[in-house]
């Protein structure tokens, strides 16, 4: 016999690129979630910073919102129920004051901060005070704040997914987490920022590097804050991130070794190129004697370096164990779409874990 599907009530915090690509998505997989996972969705929260914040706990049109926050206009109460809350905090206050039929999934996608992982760390601990779980795609909370976050959703019984943390939709947590039992994670090498690394194809190609950042954030690929990127804020985010999940460390940005790409100049490119080689934004994270290392920095890469053929928009993680042989995830090309089929795909790893 068919079960019912479980209808998740999700609450939108943040609803930029990737919250707007992911209620599309949803709603265009809406058939397949409730046929092959049982699995039924409703939003009825939504904060942004810009366009304002609507609750409704009866589930509120996520398309109709995603449209009226793309034309500038700002979310409105437009039925009886309806209310406005001022941020995010105050709409899981009225969460946390709500009886529920179903979970209550808070999806996290505010902007990066690699200082602090603020304010999605706040908004991850409210959303458990209040009785939700969480998924997000933001990896400040991750990279930032792990041990704090992870603790909490423990005391709370909830459950806390990120797998668009580090190359989007890719499993690359879930990949070791379920599926690699019993062995150590010794090493950690890639590529996994997108837009430093087409940046730097387009050097390669003698091309203004201005000129393939804006093409990145035309896209939606570049960080809000393109300096991230460039600097190599976003890849040391991710480089913790995978320390603290993967290898049980307790990192932050702060502490990876980091050297960004804006220095470098087509003639940086050219010059590899003549010796045989190219120029990749290369993280490493590392066990080693005095606990675990971390860095970021531009590399010329022989051309029997595996890393070495990601080109473009692509991305590579090799995953270094005392018990297998290197495996290396790779991802062509690169899009908010990946982004927010990650965060689905933690949707539906939290339903299996509800059964």
């Amino acid at each position: 016999m068919t079960r019912s599907p479980l209808i998740f009530n999700l609450v939108l915090a943040g609803f930029g690129n990737v919250g707007r690509a992911f209620v599309r998505l949803a709603a265009d997989r809406a058939e397949r979630l409730s046929a092959d996972h049982q699995l039924a969705t409703r939003v009825v929260g939504i904060s942004t910073g810009r366009h304002g914040s609507l609750f409704d706990p009866r589930g509120i049109d996520p398309i109709e919102a995603a449209v009226t926050v793309e034309r500038g206009r700002r979310l409105e109460p437009g039925a009886p129920g309806q209310t406005a809350p001022r941020d995010t905090l105050e709409l899981l206050d009225h969460v946390a004051r709500t009886e529920w039929s179903g979970p209550v999934v808070v999806m996290e996608t505010t902007t990066l901060n690699v200082e602090s992982g603020e304010p999605a760390v706040g908004h991850i601990l409210a959303a458990f005070a209040a009785g939700a779980h969480v998924i997000t795609a933001n990896k400040g909370p991750i990279a930032c704040a792990w041990p704090r976050v992870r603790d909490a959703a423990t005391r709370a019984h909830r459950h806390l997914l990120f797998e668009s943390v580090v190359m989007d939709g890719i499993p690359v947590f879930n990949l070791v987490r379920e599926t690699l039992p019993a062995l150590t994670v010794t090493r950690l090498r890639g590529i996994v920022n997108t837009t430093t690394n087409y940046v730097l194809a387009a050097l390669e190609e003698g091309r203004d590097a201005a000129e393939a950042l804006r093409e990145m954030q035309a896209q939606g690929t570049a960080e809000a804050d393109p300096s991230l990127d460039i600097n190599g804020w976003d890849a040391a985010a991710k480089a913790a991130a995978l320390a603290n999940v993967l290898m049980d460390a307790s990192m932050t940005p702060a502490q990876v070794e980091r050297t960004g790409i804006g220095h470098l100049t087509p003639a940086d490119a050219a010059a590899a190129i003549a010796d045989g080689c190219t120029l990749k934004l290369v993280m490493q994270v590392g066990r080693g004697p005095h606990g675990i290392t971390a860095s970021v920095a531009p590399a010329r890469l022989p051309p029997t370096d595996p890393l070495a053929r990601v080109e473009g928009s692509m991305n590579a993680l090799t995953i270094s164990t005392d018990c297998l042989d290197d495996i290396t995830v790779m991802q062509h090309g690169s899009s908010i779409v990946d982004t927010a089929y990650g965060l689905l795909t933690d949707l539906v790893s939290l339903r299996r874990r509800l059964e």
